[in-house]
C-alpha cells in the first residue's frame, strides 16, 4: 500500500481544469414547473409510430414559449396599444393622413370578439396548475396581459388618452366567475411575483387577515 502523493503544482492544475455549465435549473421562479406544461390530447400508452407523450409535451412547450403575442399581432398589422378603448375627444381628431384606414376611433370592446369555446382549459383548470403536489398553497400561473405601463394613471383612468398599453408578463392569481375577469400581478425585473415586502404571493393574495 502506498500513500497518496499530492503533486506540487496541484493548485495550478485545479485552475486549468475546465468545468462545463450545470444542467440544473438555477433560476429562481415563483411559478410551478407544471404551469408551463401544455395540454396534450394523446394516450398515455405509446402507440407504435407515434412520439411518446413526454416528447410531444416538451416539443409543444418549447414551441409555445417561442411565440410572442405582440409580434404575432404586429405581423398582422395590429397595434396592441390601439386595442384598448379610450375616451372620445372630438376636439383632438387626427387628420385623415394620420388615421390610415379609418377616421373613427375603436369603439368595440375586446370582449365582443372573445370566444372560449375552443379553450383547452377552463379558468379553474388554469388556476389549478399553481398547485404543486403535496402543497396546500396555490402559486401564480404565468401569463401575459395587456396592461398600462403607468400603474397609477391606469387605475385612476384606464381609458385615458395618455396611457400606453403593452403586453406584460404577469402571474395569474385568481378568477371571478361573475365578471369573467382574471386577477393578475405584474412580474418584477427578475420575473418574480412578489408583494411590497418581497414575499411570494400565494393563494390569490388572500391572507389569514383577508
Amino acid at each position: 500500500v502506498t500513500k497518496l502523493r499530492m503533486p506540487g503544482n496541484f493548485k495550478s492544475l485545479l485552475d486549468q481544469q475546465m468545468v462545463g455549465p450545470s444542467t440544473e435549473a438555477l433560476t429562481e421562479s415563483d411559478f410551478p414547473l407544471q404551469s408551463f406544461k401544455p395540454k396534450v390530447q394523446m394516450p398515455f400508452k405509446r402507440i407504435p409510430g407515434q412520439n411518446p407523450r413526454k416528447v410531444e409535451e416538451e416539443r409543444r412547450r418549447r414551441l409555445y414559449l417561442s411565440f410572442d403575442i405582440a409580434e404575432l399581432l404586429a405581423s398582422k398589422g395590429i397595434d396592441s396599444n390601439q386595442l384598448m378603448p379610450r375616451h372620445y375627444d372630438p376636439d383632438n381628431i387626427p387628420p385623415i393622413e394620420e388615421t390610415k384606414d379609418s377616421v373613427f376611433p375603436i369603439y368595440l370592446p375586446l370582449k365582443v370578439f372573445d370566444d372560449d369555446e375552443y379553450d383547452c382549459r377552463t379558468p379553474e383548470e388554469w388556476l389549478s396548475l399553481g398547485l404543486e403536489p403535496g402543497s396546500c398553497d396555490r402559486k401564480p400561473v404565468p401569463g401575459k396581459a395587456l396592461l398600462p405601463t403607468d400603474d397609477v394613471l391606469g387605475h385612476e383612468d384606464p381609458k385615458s388618452q395618455e396611457l400606453i398599453y403593452e403586453w406584460i408578463d404577469v402571474g395569474v392569481l385568481d378568477y371571478d366567475k361573475e365578471t369573467e375577469l382574471y386577477l393578475v400581478h405584474k412580474t418584477d425585473k427578475k420575473g418574480l411575483v412578489r408583494d411590497e415586502e418581497g414575499r411570494p404571493i400565494l393563494n390569490g393574495g388572500i391572507t389569514r387577515e383577508g
